[in-house]
């Protein structure tokens, strides 16, 4: 998986919304919301590497104390949402 390009994160309150940056990222229908940890994640591959869930539940048991099956599980369920977002691919 990767990021697609075109997105900004941008911090609203306490949860973060990601603003598509050209017109060909609006899509008015839905608007992507992310809670901090879902927000980390995304800071740590914007960066256009390939990833999946294995790296990001690495990423989620560096940051938070979270055993491995727990953010491996939770990493399955934010790539999911993601993908039905259509913000990676």
């Amino acid at each position: 998986m990767n990021v697609k390009t075109g997105f900004k994160l941008r911090p609203l309150g306490r949860e973060f919304i990601l603003v598509g940056e050209s017109v060909e990222q609006v899509n008015f229908n839905k608007m992507i919301t992310m809670n901090e940890t879902a927000a980390y994640l995304w800071q740590k591959v914007a960066d256009g590497k390939d990833f999946d869930a294995e790296r990001l539940a690495d990423l989620l048991t560096d940051e938070y104390e979270v055993s491995k099956e727990q953010a491996l599980q939770d990493a399955k369920m934010t790539i999911d949402t993601w993908l039905n977002a259509g913000i990676i691919g």
